[in-house]
């Protein structure tokens, strides 16, 4: 076997033709659009490239079929906040032989470690953790947009190298034309109504204005979690105008106290449903047909990426209210009739329970994976929750104990 570094335009074309060799006659794959997985390697499109580096592979067996492919990558603003500096590996695709895998987790794992790396997460991206993030493990069917599918057997795959499960990652579905709970409501128009609040989606011309907002939540919400790195503007830019492209603006809400920003919430159109006929293509032809199968309304689901609220505003119901103004929205677009929330991990049982209280049921599992390269050093799951609620639990065992 041989293992090529993707360089050439002839390596690109492998790179993407064994993931459709891989999933011929799986009726639930979507091929992803090559162009963004070709601009994930790209410093140029990839904004990540400033604070990181990465690269990709394919593998070819004796007679010279491609039978594999991995990438690895680097983010510095968040692999130096492990206890080990950790990478990741992604685009993982492989047929089901232990040994091709192997070659391929060792490619990157190699790279990686002259790097300074000590551990390897995977399958992840090359980019936030909205998108491509995750090993499918239960709920083998057509994945939502940005959320990724592969073979059962590639779990074991994992394992059998060496990944551990870090954290789990769960999925719910919502039937968007069942009424939410009488209750749940009585309390998100309470809340929405509150005279210091506001609330209001995105208008892509004032962009910017809302890249501040979401940098100030950001700040507040994410920063008591472990691993928290300080947010890069150019990565929110880069972010918005991904959004820009794949979101609607009614589809984007931030909440306000006085005027200052202490919510957001964003959500998508799932396009896979579109992207499914056009076999990872963006060419002339396929522009048409998306053009197309979009104005006849062939996406019928939503899928919400994120949901975030800073910590002295968490519990208060901003997160009931947010689905109160988003509910006005969905009664004129009446085509869309399941939502996807995803994903919530599960050190994060407080979003779990929102997420059940709507009504949603538990469809989809993938897990994160980690892989230390030191084989003796003990292996930790991601904590649970935030680190002010761990110590909380320490101060009143030490009260107990006393």
């Amino acid at each position: 076997m041989q293992i090529i570094e993707v360089k050439d335009k002839n390596s690109v074309k492998e790179f993407h033709k064994v993931a459709h060799q891989i999933y011929k006659n799986d009726q639930n794959w979507v091929a992803p659009l090559e162009a963004l997985e070709d601009g994930t390697f790209d410093p140029t499109k990839n904004e990540f490239f400033k604070h990181g580096d990465g690269t990709r592979w394919i593998l070819r067996d004796d007679q010279g079929n491609t039978i594999g492919r991995i990438g690895a990558f680097i983010n510095e603003n968040k692999a130096y906040t492990f206890q080990q500096p950790t990478g990741g590996c992604g685009f993982f695709e492989c047929i089901d032989s232990q040994e091709a895998a192997d070659l391929l987790f060792n490619t990157a794992k190699n790279w990686l470690a002259q790097r300074g790396m000590e551990a390897m997460d995977g399958p992840i991206n090359f980019g936030e953790n909205l998108i491509n993030w995750g090993l499918l493990v239960k709920g083998f069917m057509q994945q939502g947009f940005g959320m990724p599918y592969n073979k059962p057997y590639y779990l074991h795959l994992f394992e059998n190298y060496g990944f551990k499960v870090y954290f789990e990652q769960y999925s719910y579905h919502l039937n968007h034309k069942e009424p939410f709970p009488e209750r749940f409501w009585k309390i998100s128009e309470w809340v929405a109504k509150k005279p210091d609040f506001r609330f209001e989606h995105v208008r892509f011309d004032n962009i910017e204005k809302y890249i501040q907002d979401f940098v100030k939540i950001y700040e507040l919400a994410w920063a008591r979690h472990d691993n928290h790195q300080t947010v890069d503007l150019d990565d929110i830019r880069g972010m918005m105008k991904v959004a820009k492209l794949i979101a609607e603006e009614e589809f984007i809400w931030f909440a306000y106290y006085k005027d200052e920003p202490v919510l957001l919430f964003g959500m998508i159109p799932d396009w896979n449903q579109i992207l499914k006929k056009l076999n990872g293509k963006t060419n002339f032809w396929s522009l048409l047909k998306f053009i197309w199968y979009r104005k006849i309304r062939t996406i019928t689901r939503t899928r919400i990426l994120l949901m975030g609220v800073v910590p002295k505003f968490q519990g208060t119901g901003l997160e009931s209210a947010v689905f109160w103004h988003l509910d006005k929205v969905m009664q004129r677009k009446l085509w869309y009739n399941e939502v996807e929330l995803s994903w919530v991990g599960d050190f994060n049982p407080k979003m779990v329970s929102i997420y059940t209280s709507v009504g949603s049921i538990p469809a989809k599992t993938h897990y994160t994976m980690r892989y230390l390269f030191n084989r003796e050093a003990p292996f930790e799951r991601a904590p649970m929750l935030m680190k002010d609620l761990r110590a909380n639990r320490e101060e009143k065992a030490s009260a107990t104990e006393n």
